[in-house]
This record gives structure tokens, C-alpha cells and sequence, in this order.
């Protein structure tokens, strides 16, 4: 990838949206890389809409503005395709991992995404129900962006999950992300 990769995230409160941004974030740092995450919120509530954005390049970043022209976009919730131009900015070669169970030709012509484009799909809900019990489909959008994009290896990846998620939650909950994450790897349906 370019030397300076910008990520959008699209998704809306209470799906671990912003946290999977962190999380990418602190694996990416862990790895050497200069790192940026942070979230765009309208009135903050479970269930609105949000954005979050990384930056991660191997030099030092000195930008500080929202992602306008992102190399991936991940949309976490695919509801917010009838209402966001999630495409909005995306450049020419772009990768869009969209978290349905529809199939990767369907969702890109509901993007309206352009031929060099990629658009990608994973059952990240279906995922998260199977593996946590619950419709947090942060952890296997992560594990399908880690396989499309290359940034941080998967086992790199699930250390910084465990290390993450290690002082929050019960080890339940924990091999269950894990588990999540090893699957939107494995899962990802490309058209």
C-alpha cells in the first residue's frame, strides 16, 4: 500500500466502530508505523451514525483533519449505504469492506463503485453473533481489513486484541473477539 494509508470507517454508535479504529491503531503502532485514530460523532447515542478515521504511514504525520480521500473504507453497518455516500472521496483504486451477508456485486452497484475499486463483503454481524453472542462486528471488519490490506499481520493483529480487550473484559469475551477476528479473515467475499 502507499506510504501514507487513510481509512474511513462508517458505522453507528455501540458497534465498536471507534474502538475498532483504536485497535488498529495500536497494532499498527506496535509495528513501527506513526499512527492516527479518532472519531467524527453527531449527537452521540447509541445507534447514530458515526465516522472514525486512521492515518498510518511510516513517517511521521502532521496532518490533523478528517480522512477526505481514503485508500479503504469500511462500512460497519451496511444500513447507512440507503442514507451516506460512503463512497463520498474514495479514491480511484479504494477498497470498500462492507459488513453484509449480500454478495461483494450487489453492494457495488448499490455503491455505484467505480471499475478500479474494490468492494469486498463479510457477515461481520452473523460473525460477532456466532463467536460473542453479540452484534459487535468491530473484530471481524479487523480481521478482514488486516487480509485486504496487508497493514498488520492477523497474528499481530489478535495480540493486540488480547492486549486490548485484556483489562476490560472476561477471557470469554476475549477468545470470542479472537475467534470474530480469525473468521472476518477467513470469511471475506470478494466479487
Amino acid at each position: 500500500m502507499a506510504d501514507i494509508v487513510e481509512i474511513r470507517w462508517h458505522g453507528r454508535g455501540g458497534q465498536g466502530t471507534v474502538t475498532a479504529a483504536k485497535v488498529l491503531a495500536d497494532a499498527c503502532l506496535s509495528g513501527g508505523r506513526h499512527v492516527q485514530a479518532f472519531p467524527e460523532y453527531g449527537p452521540e447515542r447509541a445507534g447514530a451514525p458515526l465516522r472514525a478515521y486512521n492515518r498510518i504511514s511510516s513517517k511521521e504525520l502532521r496532518m490533523h483533519c478528517p480522512v477526505l480521500r481514503p485508500q479503504v473504507v469500511c462500512v460497519v453497518d451496511a444500513t447507512l449505504l440507503d442514507s451516506i455516500d460512503v463512497a463520498e472521496g474514495a479514491k480511484k483504486d479504494a477498497i470498500f469492506i462492507v459488513n453484509s451477508s449480500k454478495d461483494p456485486d450487489e453492494i457495488r452497484e448499490k455503491l455505484q463503485a467505480e471499475p478500479g475499486q474494490k468492494v469486498v463483503t463479510v457477515d461481520a454481524t452473523k460473525i460477532a453473533l456466532d463467536c460473542i453472542g453479540r452484534a459487535l462486528p468491530n473484530a471481524p471488519m479487523l480481521g478482514a481489513l488486516c487480509k485486504l490490506t496487508g497493514l498488520v499481520p492477523l497474528d499481530h493483529l489478535l495480540e493486540d486484541v488480547r492486549k486490548s480487550f485484556g483489562e476490560k473484559f472476561s477471557q470469554k469475551i476475549i477468545d470470542g473477539n479472537l475467534e470474530a477476528a480469525r473468521r472476518g479473515y477467513g470469511e471475506v467475499r470478494e466479487g
